[in-house]
């Protein structure tokens, strides 16, 4: 294992996460229902119209509708493969009733699911009502960066670190055009069948902020970086986000929450010279990003938009 792996600054603290997680699962669910009520009524110490707003982004159904071969709350149990996802909807789930059903959606969601589903990404489109989206897997993608390094110091070149898989066009078609470039330190970090001339030595987050651009690329679904990006004095780049996630992807814009280039990734260097040359707009787009990420950071407001999205989510699959 390289020891960069080992760098735990600007990352969640994992065995608090999971510490946490498995102590909940030792206390009677009956003792948290009986507290749904007053933490429902939390929402009179904040402003309504902005957490209202968002429970109906994450959640857009309007007409009821019932589930079938749906599974119940009672039935979940902790798996291998999706053990972030059951304790993150177990953290919220446990104040509502065992007999409560839904459709569980864990990992990487692309689509829109046929019937109203939980999940923690789906496509952007006026049309993905049935994708309910919770905060999940937020261990490894809601990250912050708090000392944070002037952007005038930092280098005039964009950097990336990540994975790239064979099931992965897009990544693959950057690293072809630009993995020589001048002004781009980006290479893929795992080993494979694709070309070796792509890979490069992985890259603290510490590291990867001495750049002033930071290439934000989506993956199986959402650009897992992002979010940490965009709390720093760094500016995200990427072509306009095709999934969402909790961070409301959809809802950001271009050049003005990040620096925005083409689907096809051909006006990239055009982009970076002119932040470079304008870096008082530059600037602007980290002072919008910080302030859009800010929102997230308040743990008593995302605990009651997650109550108020599963409640609407039981009660639109006629169960309450």
């Amino acid at each position: 294992m390289e020891i960069k792996r080992l760098s735990f600054k600007h990352k969640n603290n994992k065995f608090y996460y999971y510490a946490l997680n498995y102590l909940r699962q030792l206390i009677p669910s009956i003792y948290y229902q009986n507290k749904l009520e007053n933490k429902l009524k939390e929402l009179d110490d904040f402003n309504t119209e902005i957490i209202m707003s968002r429970v109906i982004y994450y959640n857009k159904l309007n007409n009821i509708k019932t589930l079938s071969n749906a599974e119940g709350l009672a039935n979940l149990r902790i798996n291998k493969d999706s053990k972030v996802y059951f304790f993150d909807l177990y953290e919220y789930s446990r104040f509502f009733n065992k007999n409560l059903k839904g459709h569980f959606l864990f990992g990487d969601i692309t689509h829109t699911p046929s019937v109203p589903s939980l999940t923690k990404s789906r496509p952007i489109s006026d049309k993905n009502e049935n994708s309910v989206l919770l905060k999940w897997d937020k261990i490894r993608h809601f990250t912050y960066v708090k000392k944070k390094k002037d952007f005038s110091i930092k280098k005039n070149i964009m950097v990336w670190r990540g994975k790239v898989h064979l099931s992965q066009p897009h990544r693959i078609r950057f690293l072809e055009m630009y993995h020589r470039h001048s002004m781009c330190n980006i290479a893929r970090i795992n080993k494979n069948k694709l070309s070796t001339e792509w890979l490069g030595g992985r890259m603290t987050i510490s590291e990867q902020l001495d750049y002033k651009f930071i290439l934000a690329i989506e993956g199986n679904d959402v650009a897992s970086n992002l979010k940490w990006i965009m709390s720093s004095n760094s500016i995200a780049v990427m072509p306009k986000p095709k999934f969402e996630t909790w961070f409301m992807e959809g809802l950001l814009i271009p050049n003005y929450h990040y620096i925005a280039i083409k689907d096809d990734y051909s006006d990239l260097e055009e982009q970076l010279n002119f932040y470079i040359v304008n870096q008082i707009k530059a600037k602007k787009i980290i002072e919008n990003a910080n302030k859009y990420v800010q929102q997230f950071k308040n743990k008593k407001t995302e605990n009651l938009i997650s109550l108020l999205v599963l409640k609407k989510y039981f009660e639109k699959t006629n169960q309450l």
